[in-house]
């Protein structure tokens, strides 16, 4: 999987939105949020091109990008990164540290427990 920065992520975001879009469309739905010139968005989806996170096409005259790595994708990568860095890759000791340090509403809690049950009905 692809390694996509924080800064790329803004990219990704207004590209899984909506694509495909030109570097000019780009800039500016995500260069004023983030107080960032031309110079740095077009640096960004350069990186993400050689990344391989995106792909340009000309169209009516234009380059336009779209992405390569699906939202989901990028998801994936990054809540396994997180596991992987701060809990050894397992998800049970994720799951009690939130439930420790952060209360969780009862909605929450049955959501949890909805979860256990697809994955044992899964299971059997």
């Amino acid at each position: 999987m692809t390694r996509i920065s924080a800064a790329e992520s803004h990219i990704m975001e207004a590209l899984w939105r909506d694509s495909p879009l030109s570097a000019d469309e780009i800039v500016g739905q995500v260069g004023p949020a983030q107080n960032w010139g031309e110079a740095t968005v077009k640096t960004l989806i350069n990186r993400l091109l050689k990344k391989k996170a995106l792909v340009s096409e000309r169209s009516g005259g234009r380059t336009r990008y779209r992405p390569l790595v699906s939202r989901a994708e990028y998801l994936t990568g990054e809540s396994q990164g997180l596991l992987d860095r701060l809990f050894g890759g397992e998800l049970a000791p994720l799951v009690a540290h939130y439930a420790k340090h952060r209360p969780l509403a009862p909605d929450e809690v049955a959501r949890l427990k909805r979860l256990i049950e697809d994955l044992d009905d899964d299971d059997a």
